[in-house]
Order: structure tokens, then sequence, then C-alpha cells
């Protein structure tokens, strides 16, 4: 694919002439595959960009581009394991790039999931592990290969903060040793992985936040609960004063069932020596500021009494605070920099359909800012914008294979439950319907603790592309709609979503936009789970269902968490009673009638395969129609190209087969 740095018009189009593909084939091919551009940085020059493009399968190759001698994408390195993915990548300093990896493994039969730094130079191409090695005898496999939390220390050129696990550990061999035990934090040279300890490991500590100094002044602590080493829910945030080095505290947080209480500082800003972050504020979530003065003065910086502000908004590799998000029918962006603010309403202005401006990265001056523009009907295009020439130059598109397709509006709508509340929710039609008799698929959201938001959607176009209407329904149970809408959680309170989902079916039958006949129900993860209990409840509605990565059986859920560091927090979350038994799709395959799609990865480690496996079981055992597709050594999401458009051909498929005529 060739990229071309190009300078925009001042009437931009990103439209191009629709391409009609009736070949359920190659739709499935490009709209399951993955973003032509998975992430892309900005040098703190602003003279060069690198950007991550994935392969059709598991491979990720990191492009260098020179925007002043030569805009020709240059690759520098390749990730080629089929376990393992790029997560981020980011300038450290001109001549050095950091990139995180995130992978997963199969260790005594438990799927375990780990995370590695990498360094790269951006000439060479030459990669330096910058995860402490450590006595692998001592402890097995180390899952937490330290997290970033400065590119850039005071005084100090070129040298990144990262976390460390430390544990006790001999070796002559390796010629280590270490006998101190906790979670602390180094300063690293990206070039050699040399490093020095900055903040000694403490036993409980679980984050550190760093001031864009670099100097770390937030740090979060974490008690177990006894049994087992699990985590508990409550974590304390303590807070150092400028000049000191002694801890104070500043908050307790505590998350009770997916609702967090508290203030969760994310991000400190020293000029106004304030601490920023997120807490509840008359059943809404707000962005609220603590000074680290000492006084620990309290502002709440923005809130809504509709919804939650959830977005943090920074820019450059300070992670400089420059605003904060929340999503009603859209998402808005509320800048607290002027600046910033103009910037974004004249570009948003000058492009055509208004779409959602999200600034990705920027110069270490803030001359130069990326940008990228997308909507429900476009994926995106990334720009580059010259702040001092007022110039933006279009660099690459996002998902380039679906350049000159035309896609189905996304309207945001809202339909009363069985109670008559008002639910939210989505609604996409197929390009050029009249939005009458179709057929149509209601597509709850993951989670529960999620919900969807207007803008671009892979699988909903693909689907509309196959003529189906697409409702996306905001459930009670859902998050960003405040504590009372979260209500008890989808699981403890699943009565109440998948009676919400349910109605959202109705609704489209009672408007005439579905034919009752050719209504389907699609979801992931806990999407898929509420497809799978829609038909323990109403088994008539839908007439095929399909379920990625289901939850099947709650009791299940809780078990698959036992031996991990998160078992108190599931068996909270999911609860105890007898809604376990009703609200397990597994132990009510009888009830079923409509066809089941089953999908999923092996190395899932959100929800085990195993209860996709039982699911097909049982709704054998109950002589129901059922299939299955498994993906060996993919994990919940998929992360594969081919594997999700085989995974868009076979639903294709099954719901052409499943349905009449």
């Amino acid at each position: 694919m060739k990229y071309v740095l190009r300078a925009a018009p001042a009437a931009l189009c990103l439209c191009a002439p629709a391409v009609s593909a009736q070949d359920l084939g190659i739709d499935a091919a490009v709209f399951g595959a993955r973003e032509s551009v998975t992430d892309i940085a900005l040098s703190p020059s602003g003279e060069k960009i690198l950007f991550v493009e994935p392969g059709r399968e598991a491979d990720e190759t990191v492009f260098v581009v020179d925007l002043v001698n030569d805009p020709t994408p240059r690759p520098l390195f390749v990730a080629n394991e089929a376990r393992a993915r790029l997560s981020g990548c980011y300038w450290a300093e001109e001549d050095a790039i950091v990139c995180n990896i995130y992978a997963y493994a199969d260790v005594s039969g438990f799927q375990v999931g780990f995370n590695r730094v990498l360094g790269i130079d951006p000439e060479s191409g030459k990669s330096t592990m910058l995860s402490a090695r450590s006595d692998y005898r001592s402890y097995g496999l180390m899952q937490n290969g330290g997290d970033l939390v400065a590119l850039d220390v005071a005084g100090e050129d070129g040298k990144i903060l990262m976390t460390r696990q430390f544990v006790k550990e001999s070796s002559v061999n390796t010629r280590l040793y270490n006998d101190e035990e906790g979670f602390g934090v180094e300063m690293v040279d990206p070039h050699s992985g040399s490093r020095r300890t900055v903040e000694r490991p403490n036993r409980i500590a679980i984050d550190y936040i760093a001031d864009e100094n670099g100097r770390v002044r937030i740090m979060g602590t974490r008690s177990s609960t006894g049994a087992g080493a699990y985590d508990g829910s409550q974590v304390r945030y303590s807070f150092r004063a400028k000049g000191s080095n002694d801890w104070q505290p500043v908050s307790v947080t505590d998350d009770i069932a997916g609702v967090t209480t508290g203030f969760r500082p994310l991000a400190v800003d020293s000029k106004a020596d304030v601490a920023y972050g997120f807490e509840t504020v008359d059943g809404y979530q707000a962005l609220s500021s603590v000074s680290l003065d000492g006084a620990s003065t309290h502002k709440v910086l923005l809130r809504r009494k509709d919804v939650d502000v959830d977005g943090l908004v920074r820019i450059g590799r300070d992670r400089r605070v420059i605003g904060a998000s929340y999503a009603t029918e859209k998402r808005i962006v509320e800048y607290f920099d002027p600046d910033i603010a103009r910037f974004a309403r004249s570009i948003g202005d000058a492009l055509p359909g208004r779409p959602l401006i999200s600034i990705v990265d920027a110069s270490e001056d803030e001359s130069k800012l990326l940008i990228i523009a997308s909507s429900d009907t476009d994926p995106g295009m990334v720009y580059l914008y010259d702040r001092t020439d007022r110039q933006l130059a279009e660099l690459m598109p996002v998902r380039a294979p679906l350049e000159g397709r035309t896609m189905g509006a996304m309207k945001p709508v809202s339909f009363p439950a069985a109670d008559g509340t008002a639910i939210p929710g989505y609604l996409t039609l197929p390009p050029g319907s009249d939005g009458k008799k179709l057929r149509a698929i209601v597509m709850p959201h993951g989670g529960p603790g999620a919900r969807d938001e207007w803008g671009f959607d892979w699988m909903v176009q693909f689907f509309a592309a196959q003529g189906y209407a697409v409702l996306q329904p905001n459930f009670r149970g859902s998050a960003g709609y405040g504590d009372a809408w979260f209500g008890r959680n989808g699981f403890k309170a699943w009565d109440v979503a998948i009676s919400d989902v349910n109605s959202a079916g109705k609704w489209l039958i009672d408007q005439g936009i579905a034919d009752a006949d050719h209504l389907s129900i699609v979801g992931w993860s806990y999407g898929g789970y509420a497809a799978l209990q829609s038909q323990v409840v109403d088994p008539d509605l839908y007439k095929a269902v399909v379920a990625i990565a289901p939850v099947t059986d709650l009791d299940a859920l809780k078990e698959e968490s036992r031996y991990y560091r998160n078992f108190s927090l599931v068996r909270e979350f999911v609860g105890s009673g007898p809604h376990i038994d009703a609200g397990s799709p597994a132990r009510h395959a009888d009830a079923f009638r409509a066809p089941v799609l089953l999908v999923h990865g092996t190395m899932d480690l959100n929800v085990s395969v195993s209860q996709s496996q039982l699911m097909k079981r049982k709704l054998e055992g109950a002589g129901r129609k059922v299939e299955y597709l498994e993906f060996d050594g993919l994990d919940h999401s998929l992360v594969h190209g081919q594997a999700r458009g085989i995974m868009l051909r076979r639903i294709g498929e099954f719901l052409d087969e499943s349905l009449p005529g």
C-alpha cells in the first residue's frame, strides 16, 4: 500500500464513488481486516512519524517516515509472534522509539497475559529489551514487564521512567541479586537498557503517576484479601508535595461490583500543582482536581447530570491535560486550553460531515499536531497540522481497504423498555434503504460495564453492507449513564438488561423496520451472553443467534478466575443467589428454538473457551441446532485479520441459511 503526504484542499472531501460489492467473501475480507494503521506517533521535533501497520495474519510492522527529506514509509521493525502484539509505540527522543508488547501464553494449563517494553533504534531497527531481566527459575514467567511512567525526565536527557515488579532472587549464573520485593520505578536508558531505581519497591503498590518533569508524585496501593493473596477492591492513593519525598494520603477508591467510589487520580500537573482524576458526584462520574500542596483543595472541573464524564484528553510527550470528554448522542470534548479548542472547532468545521476530531500526538513544542478525523460513515483519516503555517496535510487512511465504500449512517434513537423506560441506542440502516421490512440485527455491546457510541463500527457496517438494519441498545447495566443506570450490573440484574435487549428487537418490529421473520441477534463477550440469554427469556423473538466469546454459565465465570488475583473482584461482580442458575443460558438449552452459531478463541483470557464448548454440548444434548467456530491460539478480541474475515463470512452464511428467503 502506498502512503502519500499531500496537502489538504480548502474543501476536502473524503467521499468517493460508491463501490457496491455483492460478494460476501469480499465484504467479509475488507470489513474484517484490521486497521491499516493501529498506532501513530510524532517525534519530538515534529519531523518524523512512526506508525504500526498490521499484516493479514499476526504480523505487525513499525514504519518510520522522514517528513522533511523523504515521505516514503520505511519499514523498521517487524513483530511476528502469533500470540503477541504491539500495544503502543512512542518516541522517547528523536533517536529512540519505545514500544509496548502485550502477549499471552499457556503456562501449566493456565492462560496468562504478560507485557514487555522494547527499545528500537529508528535508524537501524535494532531492538533492546527494556523490561528487567530476572532469574526465571526463581519465580516462573514474569507477567509484568513494566509500564511507561514518563517519556521525559528533567535533567536526564533521553531517559524514561518504567515500573518494575521486583522479586527476591539470586543466581550465580545470571549474576542477579535482589533482596527487595514489590512494585517500584526505574529510570531506563532506551538505547542500552541500563537502569537505576528511583522508587524503591513497595509490596502493596500497584500504580505510580509522574508529573510532566518525570518526577513520581502519586502512588496507588492495594491490599490483598488474605486468602490466596487475591486482590481487594480498595485502592489508597498517596502524594508527594513539591520538594518532599514523604508520602501523604490523598484519596481512597473502592471498586464495588463495578462501581468505583472516591477520587481516582490519573495525571499530575506540577505547574498547577494538582492531580486530575475522576470521582462520582451525585450519581455521575465527574472530572475533578485535588491540590498537592498539603491542603488537598478539591475542585469539580467538569460534570454532567445525564452522562458520565469519562475521558481525560491529553497531548504530547509529557501527556499534558488539555480537556475532558463525555458521550451523549455523540462524544463531545471540552477543552481547557482555549487555543486547542479554537483549533479543534476550525478543523471540525473545515472537514466535510463534521467528523469527530481526535488529537493523537504533538511535537515537543506542540507546533505540529497529529489528528484523526472520523465519523460513523468514515473509518478515519490521519492528518498532520502545522500550527505555525496553519497547513493541514493528509497522511493516510485508518482503513485503506474501505476507502470508496458507501457506509450506513448511524442514527441515535430511543425505544421503550417493558416498564416504559426510554432506552438509548443507535440504529444503522443499509445505504439507500427506506428502512422498512428489512432483515435486522440487534447487537448488544460487551462489558457489561461499557456502552456503544456514535462512530465507525466495522461489524455494524459489514452487516449494513449485507442489507441488515442494526440496532445497538445501551441497555440498563451499561456504563456511561451514571450509577443508577448501571444498577447492580448486567449479571446481577441480568433480567433487566436482557429485557431491554429484547425490547430493542420488539421495537424494530413495531416500527416496521424489521420483518419479524428476519430478526437476529449478534453479540460479542457480554453481548454474546445477552444474545444467548435472550433465547431463554423469549425463544420466539430472534430467528438466529450469534454469540462470539460469550459467557454461558455464571458460576463457571467466577470459577475461571479462582487462581488469579482478581478472583474476589469477579466473585463480587457476578454475585451469588438464584440469579446464577436463572441467568446461565447453558443451563436452559432446552428453551432454545433458534439456531445458534458460537465463535471463540482458544486463548481467551477474558472468557474461557470452555464456556462456548459447554454451550455447544448442552445445545446438542437438548437436540437444538448449533454450530461452533473455534480459532486456535487467538484471544478474546480475535485480533487477526484473516480470522475476522473468516468469522464474518461464516456469520453471513449462517444468517442466510437460518432465515427464510
